[in-house]
Formats: C-alpha cells, sequence, structure tokens
C-alpha cells in the first residue's frame, strides 16, 4: 500500500501552478497600492453620487419589473380567455 501511495505522488506533477501566471506570483512580494488621499468633501460627494446611482437603478429594475409583471399578466389573462372561450363552445 506504501509503494502504491508513493508511485501515484510521484505521478503528480512537480512544478509550482502558479509560477507561470501572466502577472507571476510570489508569496514573498507585498502587493503596494499607490492610492491618492482623499480629503473628506471628496469622499461625502463620492458617497452622494453613489447614492443618487444606487437609487436610480433600484428604480430602473423596478420599473422593469413592474412592466414585466404587467405583461405576463396581460398574457396569462389573455391565454385564459382563449381557454375559457374552447371549453365553452
Amino acid at each position: 500500500m506504501n509503494i502504491s501511495v508513493r508511485n501515484n505522488l510521484n505521478l503528480l506533477s512537480k512544478r509550482d501552478k502558479l509560477k507561470n501566471r501572466l502577472g507571476g506570483y510570489n508569496p514573498e512580494r507585498k502587493t503596494e497600492y499607490n492610492l491618492p488621499k482623499a480629503t473628506t468633501k471628496q469622499l461625502k460627494d463620492l458617497r452622494n453620487r453613489l447614492k443618487e446611482e444606487r437609487k436610480i437603478r433600484m428604480l430602473k429594475v423596478i420599473l422593469l419589473s413592474v412592466i414585466l409583471f404587467i405583461l405576463i399578466l396581460c398574457g396569462f389573462f389573455y391565454a385564459t380567455d382563449g381557454i375559457i372561450e374552447l371549453i365553452t363552445i
């Protein structure tokens, strides 16, 4: 059994899987970010702008959902109307 396990381990790949990726991979290297400093006013403006964009996006999603629901409901009533006419004939 030990020989089978050792042979199976020898069949495994010996190379580092992330070594040849684009951008490389080095676990000892630290990622450095060069982010600009922002004032509190800039952060507040950004927060308000993001809130407005989120409100507009949510409004669009709700309106689209309501329109689709109404269309599906109309299709359902149209289909049931046709089914009722077929049954009563």
